[in-house]
């Protein structure tokens, strides 16, 4: 393993405390009285207290030191004194412990008595201190100028999103999302627990990917020896139990769909659904409205959230117009009744990317995605989709061709998606054969046939509305968040670059410094130069540095330049 000369010191100094008898990693536990939020919030000059948090920074000065110690809900100052400390002749725990083996992001336990500075800042003064972890790798540390400009910020985002342990130390703001996302996911608890229905789980593999038209991944079981599909919704499950005599049921579910990953998609996401009998699509949207209202207000104290330049309101009631009505108006293309060669007629005739593959549910769906989505800011409810994009919702009972499903769009996006649920097992088998003869024609999403779900159906399904809610995306809308990376804690990631492993000579370690000297490429003959390498040695060092990635040499127009990878 490669070390950085910091990785190494701090291993030097947790040989030294294991050689003075102090374990840096210790089992037991360490009791805590209070926190850097209650000590705020109840501040009493002179109470004792017991707190344990990550050092964040320090200023020693001789026999004296400020620092400021960061747990679980901020940050407060702690004064360090050696002659508190170490009221005895022995000072080593602060001359030698505190002042040289301690490092910025080891986390301690603090034992002291609360006091106000002479400018009023709210201390704690140090009596005695415990080393709970030794941090081995150095915490970037962002610094703020006499100007304030922020220096050396870790706010790179493929750093932040991969090493998210580092990004919640360094940028405390970061953690405020995910409170708000527990939060959302509790108000949603609390509307659907309040109304009498019942939280269940059902299975992640699956036989058949079912639900929804999607690409699944797929694993296989190795003592069954049978292929396995990850998630792609939960739907189908959850009406079984509504077959099985449940009024109401809902899931918090992780749902995994083999597709692109972008600032609105991950493959991997939470997806939330509820099932409720004797309901149809109009009550659900009713339903919705006002729970979403509830929940914004849960998370943000108020029924307005920003999202870019828009503010939304999610007061309840919700304007609803037909997806037949919303084509009509941006594109001025009646869908009725068109066959499908007219629809991929108009949609080329219009620029929307289309293809063989496509039935008439897809091609309406790419029309109405590319010309009308984007037009919906506010909460928006889409009704009535064409029976070709709904195989798993109720034929509309007084507009032929159409279906009991609405989605709604918030900000060009959709974040809910609801249906009468079809419970005809008759149709529903006709519909998953549709399916099937756009799988054989080649798309890849259309759906299976699920024999045993229709089985359920054929006991009899009671009259049901179901409503999906992408969490994910929900919470991006309720705290101004553009990309959904920025709502995971851990968002999925192509493979890390790996650093190559390697000792490097001297003659390598000083082309190395050279290069790190300036931040632009430099002259290869300059570098050469400053080396003081003989031609061999200088061949050598090179070409086990290109060799390895670690240098770059490139031809410009009036010289050759060589810089770090």
């Amino acid at each position: 393993m490669s070390l950085s000369e910091q990785e190494i010191i701090r291993r030097e100094k947790l040989a030294t405390l294991q050689k003075m008898g102090i374990d840096a990693f210790p089992a037991e536990e360490y009791k805590i009285t209070d926190t850097t939020k209650s000590i705020k919030e109840n501040f009493t000059e002179g109470k004792k207290v017991q707190i344990a948090g990550r050092l964040m920074s320090r200023r020693i000065q001789g026999k004296a030191s400020f620092a400021e110690l960061q747990d679980s809900e901020g940050r407060i100052q702690v004064y360090f004194n050696r002659d508190e400390i170490c009221t005895g002749e022995d000072k080593t725990l602060y001359n030698e412990v505190y002042k040289h083996l301690l490092d910025i992001g080891d986390i301690i336990g603090i034992e002291g008595e609360l006091f106000t500075t002479q400018v009023g800042e709210m201390t704690v003064k140090v009596e005695n201190f415990k080393i709970l972890t030794k941090s081995l790798r150095p915490l970037p540390q962002p610094r703020t100028d006499e100007n304030g400009v922020v220096h050396d910020a870790f706010n790179d985002p493929e750093l932040r999103y991969r090493q998210r342990y580092v990004d919640l130390t360094v940028n405390p703001h970061v953690k405020e999302v995910f409170v708000k996302r527990t939060k959302l996911f509790n108000a949603m608890r609390t509307f659907f627990n309040d109304a009498g229905y019942f939280e269940v789980e059902t299975p992640i593999l699956q036989s058949i990917p079912g639900g929804a038209a999607a690409k699944p991944f797929i694993t296989h079981h190795n003592a069954l020896d049978i292929p396995l599909y990850l998630r792609i919704a939960n739907e189908l499950y959850l009406k079984r139990l509504i077959v099985g005599g449940f009024d109401g049921v809902y899931e918090f579910s992780k749902n995994f769909r083999n597709e692109g990953m972008d600032r609105t998609h991950n493959p991997e996401f939470t997806a939330m659904e509820i099932y409720v009998a004797y309901k149809d699509y109009n009550w659900m949207m009713d339903f919705t409205e006002k729970l979403l209202e509830f929940c914004a207000t849960q998370v943000n104290g108020t029924s307005e959230s920003t999202f870019g330049e828009h503010t939304i309101n999610w007061k309840a009631p919700y304007p609803r117009i037909s997806m037949t009505e919303a084509i009509q108006k941006f594109t001025g293309f009646d869908i009725t009744g068109k066959s499908e060669k007219e629809l991929f007629d108009f949609a080329k005739s219009i620029g929307v990317e289309v293809n063989e593959t496509m039935g008439k549910g897809k091609l309406i769906d790419e029309i109405f995605g590319e010309k009308c989505e984007g037009n919906f800011i506010q909460p928006t409810f889409i009704t009535d989709y064409p029976i070709e994009m709904s195989p798993l919702t109720k034929k509309h009972r007084s507009k032929e061709g159409l279906t009991e499903r609405f989605e709604l769009m918030v900000c060009g996006k959709e974040i809910a998606n609801a249906y009468s649920e079809l419970n005809d097992p008759i149709d529903q088998r006709e519909r998953f054969e549709s399916q099937m003869a756009l799988s054989e024609r080649g798309d890849d999403e259309a759906m299976f046939i699920d024999n045993d779900f229709l089985r359920a159906l054929e006991y009899g399904m009671p009259p049901t509305s179901g409503l999906g809610i992408g969490m994910d995306r929900l919470i991006m809308f309720l705290t101004n968040n553009p990309s959904i990376q920025e709502v995971l804690f851990f968002p999925q990631m192509k493979p890390e670059k790996t650093v190559p492993q390697i000792e490097l000579g001297e003659d390598e370690k000083v082309i190395i410094e050279i290069l790190n000297s300036q931040e632009e490429p430099m002259d290869l003959a300059e570098v050469k130069t400053r080396s003081q390498l003989s031609g061999k040695k200088w061949d050598k060092a090179t070409k086990n540095l290109t060799k390895f990635d670690m240098i770059k040499v490139e031809k410009t127009e009036d010289q050759v330049i060589i810089k770090l990878t």
